[in-house]
């Protein structure tokens, strides 16, 4: 009877830490990308572009290339300087995560949704989305 106890306890604790790894392991893709949009390095974020995505800025939305996506987000960060970006949400279902986060560029604030799909054993950005906030 004691051994089933402590076996209970075990699986309690082991079973209870498995959300909270879940959870990090759905957030890192999420960590270097974030880091690239806070620094405004579309060269260095666009190795997470999809071949083929959509990118919203404001209310113009394109389906475009890896290199269209580039020259957009290039232009946008020439535009708004990038002072700070945070996270301020993630979720995922299936082979798909989203992430919100906040970015302060030019001295306004930015709401920013990312989509990212599965390709093989990592992640590509295939929606991005940069919309003034409210």
């Amino acid at each position: 009877m004691k051994y089933f106890k402590q076996l209970i306890i075990v699986l309690a604790v082991l079973l209870c830490g498995t959300p909270a790894l879940a959870q990090r392991e759905s957030d890192d893709v999420f960590i270097p990308i974030g880091k690239y949009f806070s620094q405004g390095d579309t060269e260095s974020l666009s190795a997470w572009f999809a071949d083929n995505l959509e990118v919203s800025i404001f209310t113009k939305t394109s389906t475009c290339s890896r290199a269209q996506a580039i020259r957009i987000l290039k232009s946008f960060f020439a535009s708004h300087a990038p002072r700070s970006f945070e996270i301020t949400h993630t979720a995922s279902r299936a082979k798909t995560k989203y992430a919100l986060g906040t970015l302060n560029a030019g001295g306004e604030l930015y709401l920013v949704t990312i989509f990212v799909g599965q390709k093989g054993d990592s992640y590509v950005i295939q929606q991005l989305k940069i919309q003034t906030a409210p």
